[in-house]
């Protein structure tokens, strides 16, 4: 994947993975394919923003190094991506530039042909509550279906987030039933896999 994935204005509608609705202002975004040679700190900078994740691994903060860490496994990784989530700084005006966001880490063709593994979508804490998640969704879920040709989407979402359980089911993800439990540092973690066909309905 090499270009940007472009979007529209998006309004207030939750998206962000913990929390409710009560967002009111609009964004465009895009989506940008991400490369260790030119991203690390903007992306380590969307990790620094979203504090409740790492807290959430009984880490205080996002790791020292982690932007670099992902990006260099992301490039020896086959199949997998990194997007940044990208907004305009000025709705209006696309020569104004552009900040990053949030991140969508997604691998092609695993675990299985035809399926993409979504490993994150995050959205920097500030710009959650937006509707920005659920927007690049919007934006990234046809491109894998018509360019990468990927017919299930899948994911795990661990038992003590349910508000990523929520905002997965409202962007229409579903519980499978099947769990599994991986180890995170020096903790176990229980995940709870949802999925989403990807095929689009046949048209006359």
């Amino acid at each position: 994947m090499s270009d940007s994935i472009n979007g529209s204005t998006s309004n207030g509608a939750d998206d962000n993975p913990g929390g409710t609705t009560n967002g009111t202002m609009s964004h465009v975004i895009s989506l940008l394919p991400l490369a260790a040679e030119h991203h690390v700190a903007a992306l380590q900078q969307v990790y620094r923003a979203a504090p409740a994740y790492w807290q959430m691994y009984h880490l205080p903060a996002a790791p020292a190094g982690q932007a670099a860490c992902d990006l260099e496994a992301a490039q020896e990784t086959p199949g997998r991506h990194l997007l940044g989530i990208v907004r305009r700084l000025v709705a209006g005006d696309p020569t104004a530039g552009v900040e990053m966001v949030g991140v969508v880490d997604l691998r092609l063709h695993w675990p299985a042909p035809d399926v993409v593994y979504i490993g994150m979508m995050m959205v920097a804490e500030p710009y959650q509550r937006q509707g920005i998640g659920r927007e690049a969704w919007r934006l990234v879920r046809p491109w894998l279906a018509r360019s990468a040709q990927m017919k299930t989407a899948r994911l795990g979402v661990e038992q003590f987030n349910p508000g990523a359980l929520r905002f997965f089911q409202q962007i229409g993800f579903t519980l499978t039933g099947q769990t599994d439990r991986v180890r995170s540092g020096q903790r176990w973690v229980r995940l709870l896999y949802m999925e989403q066909s990807l095929v689009e309905p046949q048209t006359d």
